[in-house]
């Protein structure tokens, strides 16, 4: 894995509801606050027992309303739903990016199996 450098830049695109996770000329990520907010890493968010992850519903409009710097190791966010726990540490959103397309695609299946709704 990738060190746990700290990135360069941190912008939030209101426009296209999307918080952009700069490291490096050639290492950047666009994640959707969807996204970020159902894989938020707060422990409401996973299981109690497991690995498997509690499914998010209903967050195709979710804001994502403010950043907050945690030291020099992580962010904190705040989204309109109330939801503010859990630290996005840099190797987390590094693996978010990494593992974006998986990860929705597994979410949209699970919300596909459970008849639930991706938005």
């Amino acid at each position: 894995m990738k060190e746990n450098r700290i990135p360069t830049d941190i912008v939030l695109h209101k426009e296209s509801h999307t918080l952009e996770v700069v490291f490096s000329e050639d290492e950047k990520y666009v994640l959707p606050w969807e996204y970020l907010r159902v894989f938020s890493p707060s422990k409401e968010v996973r299981a109690r027992h497991g690995k498997e992850r509690i499914l998010v519903r209903n967050k195709g409009n979710v804001v994502l309303e403010r950043i907050t710097p945690i030291g020099n190791y992580a962010i904190k966010l705040f989204f309109d739903d109330g939801h503010k726990s859990g630290l996005y540490d840099w190797g987390y959103l590094r693996e978010l990016g990494e593992k974006f397309d998986r990860n929705w695609q597994g979410h949209l299946e699970r919300m596909e199996a459970e008849n639930g709704e991706s938005h």
